[in-house]
């Protein structure tokens, strides 16, 4: 019995031992792959604070550099040098400067009646922020509206609209705006939902801005049936 129980305990110590040992052996094996994932790691971060302090840093003040020299120029009231450089600066670099750029350009463009460029500037251009966001899609509605593509200003306001949220001066304006084209598109029924909707939401809209929803619900209105 004893001797039954020693064999027992030596063939569980044996197991035992193998499955360390095999374990170990496991460590051993993948101590090669560790080391070479952690190389491979160590790499990657050279590379990217290269890249931060080699070229991205120096290529953002660059950028900075170039724009507040268009910003000059239009403060001074040169707006086609401002232009060129605000157009170089969106050209050149694909950073945040680079995204102001787009942005002014269009600006730019747009005052001067130059709808389609201004578009493409507007498109490269990553909307972002409360304000500016919704802004900058308003601006491309009205290049549409401007090039005759209505459908696409349809879109280009509902977008404004949707960043606007429940800002009570832009959502209501950018409305209005939609408003306008679906009256061109002779859709008055839903020109006339739109204004019902400013009422609603807005009430205090029209005596702030001195534009009368009520009128322009009226005529839609009666142009839709009601």
């Amino acid at each position: 019995m004893a001797k039954n129980q020693n064999q027992s305990a030596r063939t569980t110590l044996e197991e035992v031992n193998e499955s360390l040992t095999t374990a170990a052996q496991r460590i051993e094996d993948n101590k090669k792959y560790i080391n070479w994932a952690l190389i491979a790691i160590a790499v990657i971060a050279l590379l990217a604070i290269g890249y931060i302090y080699g070229i991205r840093n120096p290529n953002m003040q660059k950028a900075k550099d170039q724009i507040g020299k268009a910003d000059l120029e239009l403060l001074q009231g040169n707006q086609d040098e401002a232009l060129k450089d605000y157009e170089k600066v969106a050209s050149e670099f694909g950073n945040k400067p680079a995204e102001r750029a787009h942005l002014n350009a269009a600006i730019l463009l747009y005052q001067k009646g130059e709808y389609e460029k201004a578009v493409k500037h507007l498109e490269d251009y990553s909307a972002s922020g409360n304000l500016i966001a919704p802004a900058s899609q308003s601006l491309l509605g009205d290049c549409y509206v401007n090039l005759k593509k209505l459908d696409k200003a349809v879109i280009a306001y509902d977008k404004a609209i949707s960043m606007a949220g429940d800002n009570d001066a832009y959502a209501p304006a950018f409305m209005i705006k939609k408003a306008t084209v679906l009256h061109e598109q002779k859709k008055y029924a839903e020109e006339a939902d739109i204004y019902q909707t400013i009422l609603d939401k807005y009430p205090m809209y029209g005596q702030q801005t001195g534009f009368s929803v009520e009128k322009y619900l009226e005529r839609a209105n009666a142009l839709a049936g009601k």
